[in-house]
């Protein structure tokens, strides 16, 4: 597959995870539901690791890696305190951002350029991500400018945002200095072990009853599409530049939207037709950038 049919897929298994994630457990703790959507992605994860090939690897590759983990825990933590701090609608479509964090992040990292085209291309997903929740609010065009003051949630999301263009530039690197599925298997693997304790500590006194009341089994699709977005986004990642790859990734804010009116029942979906032509003209010009 091209590097496009496998960002989309990845952009795609993640919306679904999020989706059906979010559906099953609306009104459970963000911890546990984080923790155990990580741990469901453990089967795929495992039997990916046992069969690829095991590859040479290097300081560059531990480095990077190493590097990465902790900071990929902290953009869990700070993502599960933004959505606790703001509703998912005011916080969630500022991780469009992450792009645009990536045209510089990536140049530092990994030496990569962007096109003129390739840029104006993220900068037109990114906008089209931005405002695909304005009307629903009715309150302008500057209410997003608003809410990064006013929304807590809000301001932890673009933290997160420009944290995850940072971790996808590290990845890359481990990904030149092993194989795309020797790494995400081994990260994740990695990630779910370091998160536990972390979990354990902040919820562990609603712990057994989650468990104990089968809360948990909800999470093993999301899951599952979750370890699937995983490997499609390293193997994307290997095929073309990072801020690239991540702004057609990004489609998956859209995908969540199609998903809300389909699967959620929210409501507006007319009224979000601009950030959407906006992300497909946006999408088109990536995928045509050099």
């Amino acid at each position: 597959m091209d590097w496009v049919s496998l960002s989309l897929a990845s952009a795609f298994f993640l919306a679904t995870s999020d989706a059906l994630a979010k559906r099953a457990v609306q009104n459970e703790n963000e911890y546990l539901v984080a923790w155990f959507r990580l741990l469901f992605t453990l089967p795929a994860l495992v039997i990916t690791i046992l069969l690829v090939p095991f590859p040479k690897l290097d300081r560059d590759f531990y480095l990077s890696f190493f590097i990465a983990l902790p900071v990929e825990l902290v953009t869990i933590i700070l993502y599960i305190k933004a959505l606790k701090l703001s509703p998912l609608s005011l916080s969630v479509p500022f991780l469009a951002l992450t792009p645009v964090f990536l045209v510089s992040v990536s140049y530092l990292v990994l030496g990569e350029k962007v096109s003129l085209s390739g840029s104006v291309g993220i900068l037109l997903i990114a906008t089209g991500g931005y405002i695909l929740n304005i009307d629903k609010h009715r309150k302008g065009c500057f209410e997003p400018i608003r809410l990064i003051f006013r929304e807590k949630g809000a301001m932890l999301m673009i933290g997160v945002a420009l944290l995850y263009s940072v971790t996808s530039s590290l990845g890359k690197v481990a990904i030149m200095h092993s194989s795309p599925l020797f790494f995400g298997a081994s990260y994740f693997i990695a990630l779910n072990i370091a998160f536990a304790p972390i979990a354990l500590w902040k919820r562990r006194n609603i712990l057994g009853d989650f468990v104990r009341k089968g809360k948990f089994i909800s999470l093993f699709f999301p899951g599952m599409f979750y370890a699937l977005m995983i490997i499609t986004h390293m193997e994307a990642m290997k095929l073309t530049k990072v801020a690239y790859m991540i702004s057609v990734k990004r489609t998956s804010l859209l995908m969540s939207v199609l998903y809300g009116y389909f699967l959620l029942q929210e409501e507006n979906i007319r009224s979000r037709f601009l950030g959407a032509l906006l992300m497909f003209a946006g999408f088109v010009l990536v995928v045509n950038a050099k």
